[in-house]
Parts: C-alpha cells; structure tokens; sequence
C-alpha cells in the first residue's frame, strides 16, 4: 500500500497524487481561465448581482437536480414560492432547496473567505432537509441503475470518512499544501468528494454546490452562476466513466481535461445568457421610463427580472407600497406587453416573457443534446 493510502477503499490523501498537471492540461487551464474571466467582467456589468443570482441559481439548481433524474419544469418552478414554501410538485420543492443551498453556501464563504466540513454540511442538510450528517453505518455501495451491479463501493467506516473528509477541507482552504491552478484543485476536489461519498443522500448535488463556492472563494467568479450542471448533464456517461477510470487507473488527465472542458463551454454559454438578460432589462427599462415614468424605478425593474414571474405580493413588499398600489403597476406593465397576467388558483402572477423564454431556450438546447 502507498503512503498515505486508506486501508478500505485505496483513496490517497491530497494532494499525494502525484504530478497531474500534463501539458493539455496546462492548455486547457489557460482557455478556462479566459473564459472565466469574460465570465466574471459581464457579471460585473450588472448593476444588481443579486438579481442573477436569484435567476440563474435557480437554472443550475434545476440542471444539477435532473443529474439524479429528478424532473421538473419552468412552470413549476417559478409558480413555486420558496419563501412561503409553498411548492407545487415535490421535484420542485427538491429544487427550490438547492437554489437556497447554494445562495446560502455562496454568502457563507463571502463572509469567511473558507470552505469548511461545516460549510458542506450545511449545503447538504438545506439539500435534503435532514441533518444526519457523514455516513456512520456501511453499507453504501453505488451501482448501476440498469444491471445492479456494484460500481463502486466508496469508504465505509466513520473514522475513515471523517479522516477523509478533514483532509480535503485542509486541500480546499489551506494553498501551501500544492502549488496547482485552482482549476486543477477544483477538479480534484470534486472527484475526491465523490469518491469519499460522506452523505447517505446528496452528494452529487452537494459536491456540484461545492465546484461553485470553490472558485467564488478564489475570487474565479464574483457570483455563483456558472452553469458546470448543464455540461455534466449534456455528458452524463462521460463524467461517470471518468470518475471511475479515475479511481481505477490513478490517471488524472481524461477527468481533468473533462472538467476543464466544462468550464470552459459553460462559462461562455453563461456570459451568453448574462449578456441577453442585460440586454432585456436594458429595453424593459427605456420603455417604461419613456412611456410609464410615473411608476419607474430600479427596484421596480429588479422585481420584473429577479424571476421570471412575480406577484402582486412579491412586489408590495420590495417596493414598499401597498398591494392595491403594486396590482396596479403590475397591470400597467402588462398593459404595454413587458409582462402577461395569468391566474393561479385565486392568485394572479405575471410573467415576464422575454425572460421566461430565454432561460427556458437554455433548457432546451440543453434537453436537445442529452
């Protein structure tokens, strides 16, 4: 056995994995990096993050969800209210957590500049609603949905996982360890995660969370909106065969080149989508400036693009007026055609078509490849 090596699963301790950083390696991190970097300068544009944030937190949520084949749509997510939990199928709620796990892991690390096990703790128990934290009993095995057959059979006992999982909290916060890219050491990480399993149930939603908060802790990106769930989705078997041939050859390139590769397509995809909305909330804005002066503002603005739909509630109380005031600026908007009102059981919502179809394009370019 190596040095370093655990008994039960042959996980090396990071970073003893020798040198891993080939020569496509280190050309792919220099086109990752540019695109993040376009990535991050268009996010900047934004005068208001927190707007994409809610937007395309949801977008990633929904992707990473369908990883783990749970399914769900536009309609259901955006005619879900979160903050009231009120949720209309179960996929959605299942959804709607993710979004608030990583909007609350990403204002988490702001705050601390750290990525800690208490951190990923909390991602996953927003995730799943349950705080029975790492695993304590063996027994998990992944295996193949089709045939049965063990694929994998990660680290079963707690001493191990908690040994595990202390180690990669030191990789992911402490730099000194190894001098790699922080591309290079997120792809790393992610596969480590996997491999350690902690959870009994999360994980691949938890560990795609934690590939976003790294590269916000070293400053990669500004807001957590890149899309790395869509490309995972659009190469699901690939992703799952490299993780394993990972494991079993010790061969880092394939993996590290695939998760490069995503986060290269996904960052210009993503600035893609950044630039439209700009562009929409750009028109949104003139014309009611020029025709409905009376009732504009930016929060106003805010409110039509944090989602796709809104409410005569959800507008009440971020412009602060009340309700009979934000129905009939809602109406107004929908009069000149920015938003159209449709009913929800005894509620009215309106939806902001431009949006709603943009976002709802990405998903189904993304359907399209699957």
């Amino acid at each position: 056995m190596k040095p370093n090596q655990t008994a039960s699963q042959a996980l090396l301790l990071l970073p003893d994995i020798g040198d891993i950083e080939t020569k496509p390696v280190l050309k792919k991190l220099a086109r990752a990096h540019q695109a993040l970097a376009e990535l991050k300068g268009v996010v900047a544009s934004i005068p208001n993050q927190s707007i994409l944030i809610s937007t395309l937190s949801l977008q990633e949520a929904k992707d990473s969800s369908a990883i783990e084949n749970i399914i769900t749509t536009h309609d259901e997510l955006y005619r879900s209210d979160s903050v009231a939990r009120r949720f209309v199928t179960v996929a959605a709620k299942e959804v709607h957590n993710y979004a608030t796990a990583l909007r609350n892991g990403f204002e988490q690390v702001k705050r601390t500049g750290l990525l800690t096990n208490n951190d990923i703790l909390e991602v996953q128990a927003c995730i799943e609603e349950s705080r029975a934290g790492f695993r304590k009993l063996p027994g998990t095995a992944l295996k193949n949905d089709l045939t049965g057959a063990t694929i994998y059979t990660p680290p079963q006992h707690p001493d191990e996982i908690i040994a595990l999982m202390t180690n990669l909290e030191r990789f992911i916060n402490e730099d000194e360890l190894c001098d790699w890219d922080p591309l290079t050491k997120m792809a790393v990480i992610h596969h480590q995660f996997e491999s350690i399993h902690p959870f009994y149930d999360g994980n691949g939603r938890t560990g795609r969370i934690i590939n976003i908060l790294y590269l916000v802790q070293h400053g990669l990106l500004g807001s957590p909106v890149l899309y790395l769930s869509r490309y995972i989705n659009q190469n699901k078997a690939d992703y799952y065969r490299l993780l394993q041939t990972t494991r079993d050859t010790g061969n880092w390139e394939g993996w590290l080149l695939y998760m490069l590769d995503g986060v290269e397509q996904t960052a210009h995809q993503t600035t893609a989508l950044v630039v439209d909305i700009k562009a929409l909330m750009q028109r949104c804005k003139h014309r009611l400036r020029t025709e409905l002066p009376k009732i504009y503002s930016q929060d106003l603005i805010n409110n039509l693009f944090r989602h796709p739909y809104t409410k005569i509630e959800f507008l009440a109380a971020e412009l602060q007026v009340v309700r009979q005031t934000a129905a009939r600026y809602l109406d107004e908007v929908a009069a000149l055609g920015l938003l159209t009102k449709h009913k929800l059981g005894k509620d009215n919502y309106y939806l902001n078509d431009a949006l709603y179809q943009r976002l709802h394009n990405v998903s189904e370019n993304t359907e399209a490849q699957l």
